[in-house]
């Protein structure tokens, strides 16, 4: 094993603390459509996706926000073709309320032409929208690592 002919990441399930605050916020943002909902005991839980592919599994099963200091999930990253559409993707965060780590568009490192923007969604789960182009003209805003390790 360990040599596959194709290797894609599937689909991402998240555990969420309000599925209805987290549908909107995701819905919104990257135009998913549900395309299974349900809830099993006191979970709920809704699968979304586009042109009929999951991509986001969100479940209602959480008490307590993202834990940035225990092992598991450091961030989930989501790649556009533009900088344009990163940027569009920042206009819409900010009127849903993201915060961000960073201003605007960063590089992922010094000289690094791909970047994007790092934020958290409802929960505090670390999203990252980027680009592989477009962000070369920024400075970096962490020297020596990638910026996407230290959001």
């Amino acid at each position: 094993m360990g040599k596959f002919k194709s290797l894609q990441t599937g689909h991402v399930a998240l555990n969420v603390t309000d599925l209805e605050r987290s549908l909107g916020f995701y819905r919104e943002l990257f135009g998913l459509d549900v395309l299974e909902d349900g809830k099993d005991g006191d979970r709920r839980w809704a699968l979304l996706g586009r042109d009929g592919r999951l991509l986001v599994a969100l479940w209602e099963q959480s008490e307590a926000a993202f834990a940035t200091d225990r092992a598991g999930l450091h961030h989930l990253s989501f790649q556009v073709e533009t900088v344009e559409e990163v940027q569009e993707a920042e206009q819409a965060l900010r009127a849903l309320g993201a915060e961000f780590a960073y201003e605007g568009v960063v590089p992922h490192g010094e000289g690094a032409a791909s970047g994007g923007i790092f934020f958290t969604d409802p929960d505090g789960i670390r999203l990252e929208i980027y680009a592989p182009t477009g962000a070369d003209p920024s400075a970096a805003p962490v020297a020596g690592a990638p910026t996407c390790g230290f959001f």
